[in-house]
């Protein structure tokens, strides 16, 4: 039996079907598209190669390389989506070596598996939901309708009722009941009786912060597991709480559909995820660059090369204790990235820099990028505030010429300003549309809104000539 994990067989798109998916959402930048096409399809070839050399196929993790705004993140994101694999960002800045307080580095594997978990749990849930349904059905009408208990006549196997009419002075207690809850239930089935009230017990909400020590050598995994000591003492506890039926049921739904999963399995299988199809997005890689001269000097150069070292076999390849048990990180891809500003990707240690062979420099975003990012993709800033306009009955319309001139107003900020690529339309459109949005829905509540060129130059005049205020507000 093979033991690929469920996941990869659904996620066999070739490269140029990778790249045609991200094409939808991320504006420009082939090579990057390319470089994590190549490197997720390569996951699928390496577990449906020979098994004999299966294992000795490494991945081929990327630097990414360019300014903040240029779609790295949303690239590595999109990848995971895409792939349905389990994917974490951490911020490289937040860890420190080990000896120092800070985030331990191992702790960017557990996050890892904690999110296949959730994932791989996800997923059970939805199978068995239909019969969960089911079963809150019965708890409901338990709770409305409570079952009698039956004679030992009627406990007896195979016990059938011979009487098929219904007459309340001769039925039996039991049959009552049971034709009772039946139209209930065609009630229940119906929503007619969603504003009822019903009594269920829930778990306490024991409003215990997360519990994290930082420290050397295990001790953040001592904090977790002491968090989950403290989460068992309470868990059997329940308290009763009235509440309508239409709150109650995704409640008993929750707890039913939890039931019903086979907990051991989703470990398992989550953790064969982690370790095939993991995918950890490391930013900011760029500032932990440096302190490698060996100047003698102490200071942050000295943690910076630390938390380097401390990365080092987790990329190269590691067993890591999680609270599910170890995960190999062998097989998980890595995709870092940074600015590189004030550092250079040589600026690392030679051993990382090794376990990171493929480096892709992301272009910087141009105007006519800008338009196209407006209009194109399908999560388009410019779609989404139509939808929110949408939401109170308003249409809103943007004309070419006034996208045109966002875009342009972006990409002359950006250069004389700060560079924050994509990031900047945001703070544009935001500017843009303040009063329309303040107005709505007091002075504003239906009709149809057409944003132009006229419009957005009165919004962004002021601005745009006074370079000192347009570098606070834009």
């Amino acid at each position: 039996m093979s033991d690929q994990p469920p996941l990869l067989k659904e996620s066999n798109l070739t490269p140029r079907q990778i790249v045609e998916a991200l094409d939808t959402y991320i504006i420009g930048q082939g090579a990057a598209k390319k470089s994590v096409a190549i490197a997720l399809r390569n996951r699928w070839r390496r577990l449906n190669s020979d098994e004999s050399i299966r294992d000795e196929i490494v991945p081929n993790n990327i630097i990414l390389i360019g300014p903040t705004g240029v779609g790295k993140t949303e690239i590595a994101r999109r990848l995971a989506k895409l792939s349905r694999a389990p994917f974490v960002k951490v911020e490289a800045s937040k860890y420190t070596e080990v000896g120092y307080v800070g985030r331990d580095v191992e702790s960017m594997i557990r996050d890892l598996t904690d999110i296949a978990v959730s994932m791989v749990k996800s997923e059970m849930q939805q199978r068995v939901v239909k019969k969960a349904a089911e079963q809150v059905e019965e708890r409901l009408l338990d709770l409305l309708i409570p079952p009698l208990r039956k004679t030992p006549a009627e406990r007896r196997p195979g016990f059938q009722s011979t009487d098929t009419s219904f007459d309340p002075e001769t039925a039996s207690d039991q049959e009552l009941n049971h034709r009772t809850r039946e139209k209930f239930r065609e009630k229940l089935r119906n929503g007619e009786l969603e504003d009822r009230n019903v009594e269920i017990h829930v778990q306490p909400n024991t409003g215990n912060p997360m519990m994290q020590i930082f420290g050397p050598g295990g001790m953040e995994e001592m904090g977790m597991n002491l968090q989950d000591m403290l989460g068992n003492l309470t868990r059997g506890r329940t308290k009763k709480r009235q509440m309508k039926i239409r709150d109650a049921r995704p409640i008993l739904l929750s707890e039913e559909t939890e039931k019903l999963i086979d907990h051991d399995a989703a470990t398992q299988e989550a953790i064969s995820r982690v370790q095939n199809s993991g995918i950890v997005f490391i930013d900011e890689i760029d500032k932990i660059a440096g302190g490698t001269k060996g100047d003698g000097r102490g200071g942050p150069d000295v943690s910076r090369q630390g938390v380097q070292r401390d990365m080092l076999p987790i990329v190269e390849g590691s067993n890591v204790s999680t609270k599910y048990g170890l995960v190999k990180t062998d097989h998980i891809l890595f995709i870092a990235s940074g600015a590189f500003h004030t550092a250079k990707p040589s600026d690392l240690i030679p051993e990382l820099q090794g376990r990171f062979p493929i480096r892709v420099e992301m272009d910087s975003l141009t105007e006519e990028d800008f338009y196209k990012i407006l209009t194109l993709p399908k999560n388009a800033l410019t779609k989404q505030y139509t939808a929110m306009f949408q939401s109170e009955g308003v249409g809103l319309e943007f004309a070419d010429d006034a996208i045109r001139e966002i875009a342009k107003v972006a990409a002359e900020v950006n250069s004389s300003i700060e560079n924050i690529g994509a990031r900047r339309l945001q703070t544009i459109l935001s500017t843009v549309l303040e009063e329309l949005q303040f107005a709505i829905p007091d002075d504003i509540n239906s009709g149809k809104v057409t944003i132009d060129k006229a419009y957005v130059d009165q919004r962004l005049e002021q601005l745009t000539r006074n370079k000192d205020l347009s570098r606070y507000i834009l």
